[in-house]
């Protein structure tokens, strides 16, 4: 079982001259997950090398168990500032891809072609594609058979009141919630903060940082 990991390059915040990049949590949860079911995990992304971590989820409020695991772990960190060219990525290899959030990848990889042309293949192929809180935006410019991917279907993602609360509404170029049901896609959501990860088929999102543990569990469950 050997899954690829997907994680952002982009570290600035719109034009606010603040950091950006992927959600610890989102990383570490589901990196732990898999990790700890047994399989082997290839980090990527499309600058390579030390992804940008976004500041805030480094903060003491932000610590959860698997973030303090992930203090303590050098093996890990190593995978982390060592990461491949997505561009460089076979989706033979792999039997699954996944992918964390974090506000940057609404500018990166939303539209990348190496990350559309690798979810397009995994999803043609029957593997499983997660993506977690701000990551179902890599969904969006993916099309299956001349439609996109979430149409018709169940899907989640950072809702439009979460954004709200963390007052980015006005900065991110986008709003989840409302790209994934202008696409079609069936969207549906809980409460704040609350977790939901949803599997329709082999497509598979999460809600937001809680969610992420939750969303790794199910694309274990189509893997088995």
């Amino acid at each position: 079982m050997k899954i690829l990991i997907v994680l952002t390059s982009h570290d600035q915040l719109g034009e606010t001259g603040k950091k950006t990049g992927f959600w610890l949590e989102e990383f570490v949860a589901p990196y732990y997950t898999f990790l700890d079911a047994g399989a082997t995990i290839v980090v990527a992304s499309p600058k390579g090398g030390q992804p940008p971590l976004d500041p805030k989820s480094d903060l003491p409020e932000s610590q959860t168990e698997m973030t303090e695991r992930f203090a303590s772990d050098e093996a890990a960190k190593k995978v982390l500032a060592n990461t491949v060219l997505l561009n460089t990525v076979n989706s033979e290899d792999f039997d699954a891809i996944f992918y964390p959030g974090g506000h940057g990848p609404l500018w990166d990889l939303t539209s990348d072609p190496a990350s559309i042309r690798l979810i397009e293949e995994f999803y043609n192929d029957g593997k499983p594609v997660g993506a977690v809180c701000h990551a179902p935006a890599v969904l969006l410019k993916v099309n299956i058979d001349g439609q996109p991917i979430v149409k018709g279907r169940r899907v989640t993602g950072f809702t439009n009141s979460e954004e709200e609360a963390v007052q980015l509404t006005d900065i991110v170029p986008f709003l989840v919630e409302d790209e994934l049901k202008r696409l079609g896609g069936r969207y549906e959501k809980v409460d704040d903060w609350q977790v939901l990860a949803i599997a329709d088929g082999h497509l598979v999102t999460g809600q937001n940082p809680a969610s992420s543990a939750a969303v790794a569990e199910e694309i274990l469950k189509l893997l088995k």
